[in-house]
């Protein structure tokens, strides 16, 4: 499956929401030397419940649209959810 994603770095608290076209994703992390990005990874396996490494940011390593395949979704979930890293 492939998802489009908007992702606030710095943020308060960790949150995912789903916005019809695409993921609204806030991370703790700062963009810094991959941080967001590793963080942004995390939320998603637990979210989608898929393994890290099944999580491919193919566009958008540097900016905060991004476009990311997940391996093996065996759902969409739809609600709104917070987490904790």
């Amino acid at each position: 499956m492939i998802i489009k994603i908007r992702v606030t770095p710095n943020a308060k608290a960790s949150k995912i929401s789903n916005e019809g076209d695409f993921f609204k994703v806030k991370v703790l992390s700062r963009a810094e030397s991959g941080r967001a990005n590793k963080e942004l990874i995390i939320l998603l396996a637990r979210y989608f419940q898929v393994s890290k490494s099944l999580i491919i940011i193919k566009k958008g390593e540097k900016v905060r649209n991004k476009v990311v395949e997940i391996i093996g979704v065996k759902h969409l979930p739809k609600e709104q959810i917070s987490l904790k890293i």
